[in-house]
């Protein structure tokens, strides 16, 4: 199995009882003659945050959404369901520490603001539902607070720590750029303390810079 599909500590805490690796969303089907919409611009391997010990990699822009994120208590409310208008890319390293980015495209100005309410919305009551549906994990979020590029965007972290022993940290930035929405989502092993918030920062700028 390529690496970057196994299940990373970070997320499988959260939807290992639910699925047992990162599976990739299903790529479009376009109706003969149609014109296939055509993706916002994503992040690059190089624009994620370095790894000490390990080099990024990027798989191919791929239509839909991974069903990793359709399972997420996170995400997943605001997110699944995919739709033609709605692409992602995978990252990973050589050892546990994965990354994502979900764009979607709404119909309109109005209907992207909706969108990215509901997703900081979701984010930000995240750590309350993860107690509730999974009483052996304990999570803990912590807001990072706006940036200021485009529309907006607003980067949090999330320690998740379970009866048995793993703890995981994940940093999640979603931004606006007019219609687009988009979602970067990073996780690996380890606390609030491992997580490379201001290199996140950046990243996540990058990314609503980059999407049109």
């Amino acid at each position: 199995m390529p690496k970057h599909t196994r299940s990373t500590a970070m997320l499988t805490a959260l939807t290992a009882l639910a699925v047992t690796g990162l599976t990739l969303g299903t790529v479009l089907t376009v109706p003969a003659g149609a014109a296939a919409p055509k993706a916002p611009g994503f992040l690059a391997a190089k624009d994620l945050p370095p790894h000490a010990t390990s080099t990024w990699s990027a798989g191919r822009v791929t239509a839909g959404v991974p069903e990793v994120i359709e399972l997420d208590t996170c995400l997943g409310m605001a997110l699944g369901g995919g739709g033609s208008n709605t692409w992602h890319r995978e990252f990973w390293t050589d050892l546990d520490t994965t990354a994502r980015q979900v764009s979607v495209k709404a119909s309109s100005v109005s209907a992207a603001k909706g969108r990215y309410t509901r997703v900081n919305k979701d984010i930000k009551s995240c750590a309350k539902r993860i107690e509730r549906a999974y009483p052996e994990i304990d999570a803990t979020l912590r807001d990072y607070g706006t940036l200021a590029v485009e529309e907006g965007a607003h980067v949090y972290g999330l320690h998740v720590k379970s009866a048995w022993g793993s703890t995981d940290i994940r940093l999640l930035g979603v931004g606006r750029d007019g219609k687009t929405v988009t979602v970067v989502d990073w996780g690996q092993m380890g606390n609030f303390g491992n997580a490379p918030v201001k290199a996140f920062k950046k990243t996540t700028t990058k990314a609503v810079n980059k999407l049109h």
